[in-house]
């Protein structure tokens, strides 16, 4: 049987605030949303339900856990979107306040532009070549 990441955890502030940057902005979906005890929740959001891997939205519960929120790769590009629409996803994001931190660009793997989440991790958009 092959072996596949199913999922990423992501430390946010806020539960509901990143549902709505992740269903809104990046127009993923929202999987599951389960409480756990007081203050703790599992949300669990795709880009689609079909295809790859999900990302775990964690609360950030220490202060350690609050120091990685946005630098959870150590300032480089954390995690990749790939898309089949480039300047369709790009635009929608713009228009919903999504920090991108460069202009698209071509490159032999594809066409990318880097841009920031909610709490300020970098992500590449990337429509592959």
């Amino acid at each position: 049987m092959p072996r596949h990441l199913a999922t990423v955890t992501l430390l946010v502030h806020d539960y509901d605030e990143a549902i709505r940057f992740f269903t809104g902005a990046l127009r993923f979906e929202l999987v599951e949303d389960t409480p756990l005890g007081p203050g703790k929740r599992w949300v669990v959001v795709a880009p689609s339900r079909s295809a790859g891997a999900t990302l775990l939205l964690a609360k950030a519960a220490n202060d350690e856990q609050q120091a990685a929120v946005g630098n959870q790769a150590g300032g480089r590009v954390f995690l990749f979107l790939h898309t089949q629409d480039f300047a369709a996803d790009h635009a929608h994001m713009k228009a919903h306040g999504v920090r991108f931190l460069e202009e698209p660009r071509h490159e032999p793997h594809g066409t990318v532009a880097v841009f920031q989440d909610l709490c300020g991790n970098k992500w590449d958009l990337l429509q592959p070549a």
